[in-house]
């Protein structure tokens, strides 16, 4: 596979590593899973068991601390075999990346260890009347003595209902908007924390989208990430991380849907001749391999800028908006050339194009990207 740098032999053995996982634990259950709704627990401890369970983990929290590259590398294998579980899986490292980034050494030890057992993190920052504006959270932690008092609704987590760590967003002062959200680490036993509405989706049906109801959770004040006001420079910072994240899934459900296409392609005949030595259809491939190749430069080349600790938020947005959009369109021309086959559901081309839907809309939409991206341009930062 040809890009601007090579994976390292580090990386390719893990490459071959998350591959072997994938063919043992996922493909013998995608389809049953985007059926039933549910992900086995059984694969996040085989997960945990492979040393994957929280990528960005420091090591010595007992970690892997890969970096962004490698998390990318994995991140799009996973979403080659099917976006659900590359979401749940995935949850874990949107949630630990905010403890990473505020989380003293206290909180560190204490708050990766059930993420690096095997255990689901969920990032809980979308709300009923907030989901593009972070700014209108309207949760509320109120300080009592040596503890904090949360209280609110939030909707759409990813994981919501299984994990056993969140990084809840909450307003500390309702007069400072945006700059009086805070960041904090609650666990799933606290009580008053609970899971709501279980959200029936279209696609990614094997990762659990809930509404999170939070009745005056006690939590002591050590658990504040950094100081009060930092929520949304923390959300801001995990988000372009994990959009990163996102759009190397989306390559690989892209590549997954050119594949699906042209096995298809190779095999059928239309009007007396093989559909391959139609130009129609061979040129409609050539452009969808090319779409997906540059969507891949895109968020390798953001990776790397991330770990070389360049800025890389307006690149972030970038790849985000390019690589999903990129993704629906390539399952789209795939269904499209594959007919009436692709659109039933034993061509599992449906089953990505369902799942693709949801890659312009979650951890930021589209339109979100663009706002960064213009405002970026617009400031001349250029970042």
């Amino acid at each position: 596979m040809n890009r601007m740098f090579d994976y390292t032999p580090e990386q390719f053995e893990l490459q071959k590593k998350v591959r072997t996982f994938v063919k043992k634990y996922i493909d013998p259950i995608a389809r049953d899973v985007d059926a039933n709704g549910e992900l086995p627990m059984s694969v996040l401890k085989a997960w945990k068991e492979e040393g994957l369970a929280c990528l960005v983990a420091p090591k010595e929290v007992g970690g892997p601390e890969l970096d962004t590259v490698t998390c990318a590398m994995i991140l799009e294998e996973l979403g080659y075999a099917d976006l659900g579980t590359a979401t749940a899986l995935g949850a874990n490292n949107l949630c630990s990346y905010t403890v990473l980034l505020a989380g003293n050494p206290e909180q560190k030890k204490k708050h990766f260890g059930p993420l690096l057992e095997g255990n689901y993190g969920a990032f809980a920052l979308t709300e009923p009347n907030a989901g593009s504006d972070a700014g209108a959270v309207s949760t509320t932690a109120r300080r009592e003595g040596n503890e904090y008092v949360l209280n609110g609704t939030k909707c759409f987590i990813t994981q919501g209902g299984v994990a056993a760590t969140y990084i809840v967003f909450a307003s500390t002062d309702k007069c400072k908007g945006a700059k009086g959200l805070s960041a904090f680490i609650v666990e799933r036993d606290r009580p008053g924390l609970s899971a709501g509405k279980v959200e029936d989706k279209m696609g990614i049906r094997a990762s659990n989208t809930v509404e999170l109801i939070l009745e005056n959770v006690r939590i002591p004040a050590s658990h504040l990430l950094g100081n009060e006001g930092d929520g949304m420079k923390l959300a801001m910072m995990s988000l372009d991380s994990g959009r990163l994240m996102v759009a190397a899934q989306a390559v690989g459900v892209a590549q997954r849907a050119l594949d699906e296409c042209v096995e298809y392609v190779k095999g059928r005949v239309d009007n007396g001749k093989p559909l391959s030595a139609q130009q129609s259809a061979a040129f409609k491939l050539a452009d969808m391999a090319t779409a997906v190749e540059a969507g891949r430069q895109l968020v390798y080349r953001g990776a790397v800028l991330k770990d070389a600790h360049q800025p890389y938020s307006k690149h972030s947005a970038m790849t985000k908006l390019f690589c999903t959009d990129m993704a629906m369109q390539v399952a789209r021309d795939a269904m499209e050339i594959m007919g009436s086959y692709g659109y039933t559901k034993d061509a599992y081309i449906e089953k990505v194009w369902r799942d693709a839907r949801i890659l312009s809309i979650y951890e930021g939409t589209n339109q979100v990207q663009r706002v960064v991206i213009a405002g970026a341009l617009l400031k001349g930062t250029g970042h």
